[in-house]
């Protein structure tokens, strides 16, 4: 976990935003302080990367789950401090709100995830990144594989619809997603906390 001073690094045009988890108007429980002393909290979900982000906000920022907000300081931005958290951080309200939250990021980002299934590549000689995906073994991977030959996916219905055997591939994203978030000792990760994503 580390504190970060965002904000200066980020592009003008394209700013880090953040799906809102939870919000702790009285920050956390656990903190003993006075609660006029305490700044309100919310829990973020960065949408390119799967990043977890604990945010201290303004006490009028008007923040509730599932909005969006910038993961960013700055003039415009209610965001006092950024500090990067891992899933074991969250409050229990964050974490029942997380596999909602990714499946909207990934059915509002489509076009993205729908790519993943057109230009996944293979890891190692005997291990492909369709292999990490829940429920795809070799089989499936091959037909995956051979579809995308033919022609890329439009969508995940034409992925489900394409694929035989390949059930609900928005739901088998969300899935690595959520294991990715939760799992410390994977050896491999696709979506969470990469810096190739766009």
């Amino acid at each position: 976990m580390s504190d970060s001073e965002s904000g200066d690094s980020a592009a003008d045009t394209e700013r880090e935003t953040g799906v809102v988890l939870d919000f702790l108007p009285h920050g956390r429980t656990e903190d003993d302080r006075p609660q006029y002393e305490k700044s309100p909290l919310a829990y973020v979900l960065t949408e390119s990367d799967f990043d977890l982000f604990e945010l201290r906000v303004d006490d009028d920022a008007g923040v509730q789950i599932g909005d969006r907000i910038p993961v960013e300081r700055g003039d415009d931005s209610p965001v006092q401090r950024i500090r990067s958290i891992e899933y074991g951080d969250l409050p229990s309200g964050a974490r029942s709100e997380l596999e909602y939250v990714v499946e909207e990021i990934v059915t509002t980002n489509e076009d993205r995830f729908v790519d993943f299934y057109n230009d996944a590549q293979p890891i190692t000689l005997r291990l492909h990144q369709l292999n990490l995906l829940p429920g795809i073994g070799k089989k499936l991977r091959n037909n995956i594989l051979d579809e995308r030959d033919r022609r890329p996916f439009q969508n995940f219905e034409d992925l489900e619809a394409r694929v035989s055997g390949l059930h609900n591939p928005k739901e088998v994203l969300v899935e690595r997603v959520l294991e990715e978030m939760r799992e410390d000792d994977l050896k491999y990760r696709t979506f969470v906390g990469t810096d190739d994503q766009d």
